[in-house]
């Protein structure tokens, strides 16, 4: 599922990444703000038709939360062998083959979703709904924050477009536009609040805070990558916020954020290095 306010830049690399797949095993669905970009897409195998109805989206409101919920839901009724739901953004690549990233999310039970420990800005965040509507539903003590792509299993995934109650709350204005991201609050909340053994507790979309500008993460430029990022990449492994007790060493299958100009060279080592496992 692919949530983004422009076209995909990265289209004609996620187009060979599906390319030697069977059919029956992937659907793609693609949610892509209409106010920012009449998408019209450039290529016509994979995504083809896959443009759910869209809304527009802004960052410090609840568009983007209620961005993901819509892909959800029509992935859920468009085909009921969807068994995980991967969230990504129009600045994603994939770190290894379609078979390779298949088999990793098929062979688990359990929802991949970041829900980290509470830091020093998560009562801001929390409070920033106002304590008054969150209670007694959302107390502070369950609030939790975590990345904004996920994989969600079929049943995690229904419990999501089910509620009502917890996004009832996340869905209101927030006082302090500054602290506000519902995209990145309601889905790890309502986890860890239904089924958080049901989850692993990292997201397997792979990005570098450490040089972060204006609330963004770094932007891989053309000039940096190559084999040497590529395998960096797949090295690393997630956060498990607390359950991390060693014992896991999943791979990040996913990875952002890239410069659009950084396709050709993407396409360049696509068959002999991102796509050979």
């Amino acid at each position: 599922m692919f949530l983004t306010t422009s076209t995909l830049p990265f289209a004609p690399l996620w187009e060979s990444f599906f390319n030697n797949a069977p059919k029956t095993h992937f659907t793609i669905y693609v949610h892509v703000d209409p106010t920012m970009f009449k998408w019209k897409p450039p290529y016509s195998s994979v995504f083809h038709d896959r443009l759910i109805f869209s809304k527009h989206t802004a960052r410090h409101s609840p568009a983007l939360a209620a961005a993901a919920r819509r892909l959800l839901s029509s992935a859920l009724v468009d085909d009921r062998d969807n068994y995980m739901f991967i969230l990504l953004s129009g600045s994603c690549i994939p770190l290894h083959s379609f078979h390779f990233t298949y088999h990793a999310l098929a062979n688990s039970n359990k929802s991949f979703i970041e829900i980290a420990p509470q830091g020093l800005a998560s009562f801001y965040r929390w409070s920033t709904h106002r304590p008054h509507v969150m209670l007694p539903e959302v107390r502070y003590e369950d609030f939790r924050a975590g990345s904004q792509f996920w994989s969600l299993t079929r049943k995690h995934a229904m419990l999501v477009v089910a509620d009502t109650k917890i996004w009832s709350k996340f869905k209101l204005p927030c006082l302090h536009l500054l602290m506000c991201f519902p995209e990145e609050n309601y889905f790890p909340t309502l986890m860890n609040m239904v089924d958080r053994e049901g989850c692993v507790h990292a997201t397997l979309t792979h990005v570098d805070w450490t040089r972060s500008m204006d609330g963004h993460p770094r932007v891989y430029q053309k000039d940096e990558v190559g084999p040497q990022l590529v395998w960096a990449l797949r090295k690393d492994r997630p956060k498990y916020g607390d359950q991390d007790d060693g014992t896991r060493q999943d791979p990040f299958l996913f990875a952002r954020k890239f410069s659009p100009d950084a396709l050709q060279t993407l396409m360049a080592i696509a068959d002999r290095i991102i796509f050979k496992d």
